[in-house]
């Protein structure tokens, strides 16, 4: 019996069929994303006005060595290489970053408008090959939930600034009093965000509680399931959010400390 030949379709040349402005996500994402890239690269390469008063800019906390008063460690350190510009941002802000890099939302959100893996649905790929995430450099992407560990770490941290920003010291007197700037609030807000961000993981979501085929009998476990699970449900708003908090909180202390901006004590 002669078997019937199905027709070879051949790959359409166009992208798509569709009609709409499909590019229009894709390309206001990259944009926000590589101004932010843009933004943070230059920021950490400053060393200067990354301090003002009590407020520590997030990009460069924990300051381990640095001029400033927040230095945990003291000065440059004796073991930086010559050739590198210095600054306290570049010891740190490579774990948060990788942490973001890695994060399944971001993932998709910068492969779909960096490199079109895909750029949108029912739009095909200008690739024909594709290797996903075995090989070097994106197998990193697979330790996402180590870089979530260090993230809680810096939480603390950053918490630790907020209640810093709670304490004015006069330079007349030297005295120090509890006071609440603008400053203050900035930061307070960043972290609200970056804890929403953070708590609302995926990779926390299964630490707690996703491996387990029953939480009926564990009420804790359940109970931190849940409070994840509701975090992650806007955990595409917390990670849009939390970029902005962050930046604008470095850009406003910055500003403060070149003049620009007056900080206002509420109280």
């Amino acid at each position: 019996m002669a078997q019937a030949q199905l027709p070879v379709l051949e790959r359409p040349r166009s992208l798509t069929m569709r009609q709409d402005a499909w590019w229009v996500q894709p390309a206001v994402v990259a944009i926000i994303l590589t101004a932010f890239v843009v933004y943070a690269t230059w920021a950490a390469f400053q060393n200067a006005h990354y301090t003002f008063g009590p407020y520590l800019s997030p990009f460069y906390s924990p300051e381990l060595f640095g001029s400033s008063p927040h230095a945990w460690f003291g000065p440059k350190p004796a073991w930086w290489p010559g050739l590198l510009p210095f600054s306290p941002a570049l010891i740190i802000l490579p774990f948060p970053g990788l942490f973001r890099v890695s994060c399944y939302y971001y993932r998709g959100a910068y492969y779909k408008a960096m490199w079109a893996d895909p750029p949108s649905c029912t739009v095909r790929e200008p690739r024909d090959v594709y290797r996903g995430e075995q090989t070097f450099p994106l197998i990193i992407q697979n330790i996402h939930r180590y870089f979530l560990y260090v993230a809680v770490v810096f939480l603390v941290i950053l918490a630790r600034d907020v209640w810093n920003a709670l304490w004015f010291t006069d330079p007349s007197t030297g005295r120090t009093s509890f006071g609440i700037g603008v400053g203050t609030l900035v930061l307070a807000a960043n972290v609200v965000l970056l804890s929403s961000y953070t708590f609302g993981c995926h990779s926390l979501r299964h630490i707690v509680g996703g491996h387990l085929d029953r939480l009926a009998h564990r009420p804790v476990r359940r109970t931190a399931y849940a409070c994840a699970s509701c975090f992650n449900r806007w955990h595409m708003r917390w990670a849009w959010m939390s970029l902005f908090s962050v930046a604008l909180a470095d850009l406003y202390i910055r500003l403060c400390s070149m003049g620009v901006l007056h900080d206002w004590r509420i109280l």
